[in-house]
C-alpha cells in the first residue's frame, strides 16, 4: 500500500505491518495508510482476522513528537483506534521492543495483545508534560485496573512482557517467531467466533475500584510532582475512566492533552526530550571509536567506588586501585554493601548482584591496570595529586588506552600536558552518586584525540549516562556556573535571609532541595577546600568548617541533623552566627522576599552560561540545560536555565542584573554581551536549539 505500511494474507489472516525506522512513530505518513488498509480489511470478506506487527527492532514506539503543537493531520490515532474497536472480526496486536505512548494506545484499539518475552509497554507522555492523548487514560484502567494505570501513567515507566500478562495488559507472551505465534492466535481466536469485545466496553476492573485508597495515592503522587502538571492531570483522567461515562472520560482527556501541549511545562520538557539527544551528537559521525573491554578506576571512596559501579552495571569488568589494601577492602566492601541494598529493595536479583561482584577485580599495583582500555582517576582535588597519578598511567598503560580525570575543577590541559600522550587525556566529571546520577560532563581538552572523544560519548550511552561534552575551564559548565548562582548566598543570609528561608524559596520553584541543603548534603568541607586552594573566602560557610560543621556527615552544617536522620533542621546557632557576622560588617538585616532571592541566585547563572556559550566552552545553550537538569536538579518543567530564560525574558534579565550591579557593584551582575545579544534576536547563538 505505501512505503510505510503494508498488508499481506495468510490463510484468511491479514498481517498489517508498520515500517518507519528507526522507532515506527507513528506519523502523518503511517497514519494515512493505516487507516486506509484497515478501512479495507473490515470490509474484506476473505480476512478472517487482522494482526497489526512491525518491522524493525521495535513495535510503535510513539508518537511523531516533531508534530506536537502543529495542526493536526487526519486521521489521528484517536480516529484510527475508533475504526479498529469498530472492527467486527477479531484484531491482534503483535508486540516486540516497545509498545510506547500512542503504540500502546494503537495496540488497545486492538481486541487482543501478544508479546514476545522482551518486550516493554508503557505511556510515558508524562516524561513530556502531557498525558496520553490517544485513550491511554481511558483503556488502560479497563484492563489492569485504575491504581495500576495510574502508577504506570504518571511515572511513565514501562512494564515487561510477563508483568503485562500478569494485569491482563498482554493477552499471551510467546518466544520465537512472534508473527507466526500471533497470526496462529488469532486463527484460533477467529475460529472460535465472536462476539469480539473492544477495550472500552470491559468495565470489569473498574468496578472493583477503592476510590478512597486512589485519591490518597494520588494526592500523595502530586505532592511528589513538586509543581508539574502533567503527573496530577495523568491521575485526574484515570480516575474520570472509573467514575464517568467513556465517551465523557475520553473527551475530558483530549481536553487536558490539549491544554499541556500548549503549556510551558511540556514545551520545556520537549526540549529537554530533544536536547539529550542533541548533545550526545559530535562533528565527524564516520570516526572509529576505540574498543573499550576493561575499565580501570584509580580510588575506591565514595565516587570511586560509584564510578566503578556505574561500568561494572553497564558490563564491564572493572579493575579497582588503591593505594593500600585496607582501603581497597573497605571499598569493595562499601559496593558489595550497596548491591546488597540493591537485592534488598528488589530492584536488583541476587544473581544480577553476583554476576556485577564478579566484575570486579581489586589491586594496589599500578601495574594491574596494563590491560586497562579506559582509565579514569578518581583521587582527591589536587593538582599535583593528579598529574603524579597521571605520571605513574603513561607508564603502565597500554598505548591506544583512554586516561580519564573526574575532576570537578582542576585545567586538564595541564595535566594532558605533564604527560606524552596528551592525545588520549579528557575529562569524565562524574556525579554523585556516580552509579545513579544519570550527568557526565565529557571535557575535552586542547590536543583530546576525537575518536578518544567519540569513544567515551558512545560509551556514556551505553552505561545508561547522559553525556555532555564541554570544554576546559574552571569548573568546565556545572560548577562554574554553580558558583556564580551561590555568589550571592552568604550576601542573602548577611542581609537578612535565613538558610531555610533561601532553600524554601528554591523548593517553592521546583528544585528538590535548596543550596544550603544540598551543600550540606554534599559535604561543606569539599567547597572549603575549593575556596583555600583558590584564596577565596566565605565568612558563614567558612566558620561553620572551622567548627567542624560539615553537614550531614557530621551531623551539623547550616542544619542540624539529629541521630543520623537526614531531615534539615533551623539551627539558632547558625542564625545567631549570622547576625553576629553581619553586625561585624555594620549589616542591619532586613526583610528578604523570594523574588529577590531567585533573581540573586538564577539571573547570575543565566549569565555565566552565556558567558560559556560565548566562550565555546558549551556548544549550545540546550547542552546547559542538560547538564544543570540531569546534574543539578533545575526543575524539568522549567527546560533548564537557558530555556527558562527565554520564557522570563532577556531584556527583563538584563534589566535586573543592571539593577543588582549598580547597587552592588559585584561583577557577577554585569550582563554579558550575548545575553543581550539573545534579547535583541529572541534566540541564542552558536547552535543553540534553545
Amino acid at each position: 500500500m505505501s512505503n510505510s505500511v503494508s498488508v499481506a494474507n495468510e490463510g484468511g489472516v491479514a498481517i498489517v505491518t508498520i515500517d518507519n525506522p528507526p522507532v515506527n512513530a507513528l506519523s502523518f505518513h503511517v497514519r494515512e495508510p493505516l487507516m486506509q488498509a484497515l478501512v479495507a480489511l473490515r470490509d474484506d470478506a476473505s480476512v478472517a482476522a487482522i494482526v497489526i506487527a512491525c518491522a524493525g527492532r521495535t513495535f510503535v514506539a510513539g508518537a511523531d513528537i516533531t508534530e506536537f503543537g502543529k495542526p493536526v493531520q487526519q486521521p489521528d490515532l484517536r480516529a484510527i483506534v475508533a475504526t479498529l474497536e469498530a472492527i467486527a472480526k477479531p484484531t491482534v496486536a503483535a508486540i516486540h521492543g516497545t509498545a510506547l505512548g500512542g503504540g500502546l494506545e494503537l495496540a488497545l484499539g486492538c481486541h487482543f495483545r501478544v508479546a514476545d518475552q522482551g518486550a516493554k509497554l508503557g505511556l510515558p507522555e508524562v516524561k513530556l508534560g502531557l498525558l496520553p492523548g490517544g485513550g491511554g487514560t481511558v483503556r488502560l484502567p479497563r484492563l489492569v485496573g485504575a491504581l495500576k494505570a495510574m502508577r504506570m501513567i504518571v511515572s511513565g515507566t514501562p512494564i515487561g512482557a510477563q508483568e503485562a500478562h500478569g494485569t491482563g495488559l498482554v493477552d499471551a507472551v510467546f518466544e520465537g517467531d512472534l508473527t507466526t505465534h500471533a497470526v496462529n492466535f488469532a486463527r484460533e481466536i477467529a475460529r472460535k467466533g465472536g462476539p469480539f469485545t473492544p477495550v472500552r466496553e470491559r468495565d470489569e476492573s473498574l468496578g472493583e475500584t477503592d476510590l478512597a485508597a486512589f485519591d490518597a495515592e494520588a494526592a500523595d503522587l502530586a505532592r511528589k510532582a513538586r509543581g508539574l502538571e502533567a503527573p496530577v492531570a495523568c491521575a485526574q483522567a484515570v480516575r474520570n475512566a472509573v467514575t464517568l461515562p467513556f465517551d465523557e472520560a475520553l473527551a475530558v482527556e483530549r481536553a487536558l492533552f490539549v491544554k499541556l501541549v500548549a503549556s510551558d511545562q511540556s514545551r520545556a520538557q520537549r526540549h529537554l526530550f530533544f536536547a539529550e539527544r542533541e548533545a550526545a551528537k559530535l562533528p565527524g559521525k564516520d570516526v572509529v571509536k576505540r574498543r573499550i573491554s576493561r575499565v580501570g578506576v584509580i580510588g575506591a571512596g565514595t565516587m570511586g567506588g560509584g564510578i566503578a559501579m556505574a561500568f561494572a552495571n553497564g558490563g564491564h569488568p572493572v579493575t579497582l586501585l588503591e593505594t593500600s589494601q585496607e582501603a581497597l577492602q573497605r571499598g569493595l566492601a562499601t559496593i558489595e554493601k550497596n548491591y546488597a541494598v540493591s537485592v534488598t529493595r528488589g530492584s536488583l536479583s541476587e544473581d544480577a548482584r553476583q554476576q556485577r561482584l564478579g566484575q570486579f577485580k581489586g589491586s594496589i599495583d599500578h601495574a594491574d591496570l596494563g590491560d586497562c582500555d579506559l582509565i579514569i582517576e578518581a583521587a582527591f582535588e589536587d593538582m599535583a595529586v593528579k598529574k603524579e597519578i597521571f605520571g605513574k598511567l603513561d607508564a603502565v598503560a597500554k598505548p591506544g588506552a583512554i586516561l580519564a580525570t573526574n575532576t570537578s575543577y582542576l585545567d586538564i590541559d595541564e595535566i594532558a600536558a605533564s604527560i606524552s600522550r596528551p592525545q588520549d587525556v579528557l575529562g569524565l566529571h562524574f556525579f554523585s552518586p556516580a552509579n545513579v546520577m544519570k550527568l557526565l560532563e565529557i571535557v575535552r581538552a586542547e590536543k583530546t584525540a576525537p575518536d578518544a572523544l567519540a569513544t567515551v560519548v558512545d560509551l556514556a550511552r551505553r552505561i545508561g549516562k547522559v553525556a555532555v561534552v564541554v570544554g576546559v575551564c574552571h569548573g568546565f559548565v556545572g560548577n562554574r556556573m554553580l558558583a556564580a548562582r551561590g555568589s550571592e548566598s552568604e550576601a542573602l543570609l548577611l542581609e537578612g535571609a535565613t538558610p531555610s528561608q533561601i532553600d524554601k524559596a528554591f523548593t517553592d520553584f521546583g528544585w528538590p532541595m535548596g543550596p544550603f541543603q544540598m551543600g550540606d548534603l554534599a559535604g561543606l568541607d569539599i567547597g572549603w577546600r575549593n575556596r583555600k586552594a583558590r584564596g577565596l573566602t566565605a565568612v558563614i560557610a567558612d566558620t561553620l568548617c572551622e567548627q567542624g560543621r560539615f553537614g550531614q556527615k557530621t551531623g551539623r552544617g547550616f542544619y542540624l541533623y539529629e541521630n543520623g536522620s537526614r531531615t534539615p533542621i533551623p539551627d539558632p546557632e547558625v542564625e545567631a552566627l549570622i547576625r553576629d557576622k553581619a553586625a561585624e560588617k555594620g549589616i542591619a538585616p532586613r526583610t528578604i522576599a523570594a523574588d529577590e532571592i531567585i533573581e540573586r541566585t538564577l539571573y547570575p547563572l543565566i549569565n555565566e552560561g552565556a558567558k560559556i556559550l560565548e566562550e565555546g566552552i558549551a556548544a549550545r545553550a540546550s547542552d546547559i540545560d542538560v547538564v544543570w537538569v540531569n546534574g543539578y536538579g533545575f526543575p524539568i518543567g522549567k527546560g533548564g536555565p537557558m530555556f527558562w530564560a527565554g520564557l522570563v525574558g532577556a531584556g527583563k534579565i538584563i534589566e535586573r542584573l543592571e539593577y543588582w550591579l549598580e547597587l552592588t557593584g559585584k561583577d557577577v551582575f554585569k550582563p554579558a554581551s550575548l545575553l543581550k545579544r539573545m534579547a535583541e534576536s529572541g534566540s541564542w547563538e552558536a547552535g543553540s536549539t534553545a
